[in-house]
């Protein structure tokens, strides 16, 4: 016995068009996040994950 599922045509494009607007949205949200902030913020940041990653940074 053998089963057969069926497709639905288009899904595939859907998928790619969710792919891309949830791409969009996080990417919009960091430029606006990082662009908002101040500058202290995005320098504790950076540094704090250079401490993370065992980067020398002093």
């Amino acid at each position: 016995m053998t089963t057969q599922t069926q497709t639905v045509p288009g899904a595939r494009a859907n998928e790619g068009f969710a792919a891309i607007a949830l791409a969009a949205m996080l990417g919009l949200g960091l430029v606006f996040l990082a662009g908002f902030s101040p500058a202290s913020a995005l320098h504790n940041a950076a540094h704090d994950f250079r401490h993370t990653q065992n980067f020398p940074c002093h």
